[in-house]
């Protein structure tokens, strides 16, 4: 039971869903934000863009996000939830790009303390092939989702334990995006 009466079955509207109605006036920008870095335009596909919201997620231990947005990763990614999980549990001998593999380093670092991303890594980036707007905005997902991380938390919202919760919102995320 959340910290706070979010005036909303959790059940019906678990993690980020209640707080986002209980405050529609703070739900927007998050959720605009959100649409931004995950779904809108980019030389990184979606699918990518989740698995750096899923691993900052997982590392954060926050249950509903890792498992929301591990879900909405997989179902743009071809290699699906087997991959999400390999990242997860190894990043180092999960079947990446090296590329993604850097950013997700990168990701990782923010996570902890954005002073530990350190010229070493963006310059590992860079050497893969990152561009400046994939470093950029890679920063900015792992930084947007301990915040969200912390949102879900911080009020003690529900997180669903069946996957199929997830894999449903994950259809809905990917026709209808975060703007519903």
């Amino acid at each position: 039971m959340a910290h706070i009466d979010l005036g909303v079955d959790e059940t019906q509207l678990p993690g980020i869903n209640g707080p986002m109605r209980y405050r529609p006036e703070t739900a927007k920008p998050l959720n605009e934000l959100a649409e931004v870095l995950l779904r809108g335009p980019h030389p990184l596909p979606a699918g990518e863009r989740e698995l750096i919201a899923a691993y900052v997620s997982g590392l954060n231990e926050c249950t509903f996000c890792c498992s929301s947005h591990s879900a909405f990763a997989a179902a743009q990614l071809d290699e699906g939830m087997p991959l999400v999980d390999q990242v997860r549990a190894n990043l180092d001998a999960a079947p990446v790009s090296a590329k993604l593999r850097a950013l997700l380093r990168i990701a990782g670092a923010v996570r902890e303390d954005g002073r530990k991303v350190t010229s070493e890594l963006i310059e590992a980036a860079r050497a893969e092939g990152a561009t400046d707007l994939e470093v950029h905005d890679t920063v900015l997902i792992a930084a947007a989702f301990c915040m969200y991380n912390r949102y879900v938390d911080g009020l003690a919202t529900l997180a669903p334990a069946d996957p199929a919760r997830y894999a449903q919102a994950a259809q809905r995320i990917i026709t209808e995006g975060y703007h519903a």
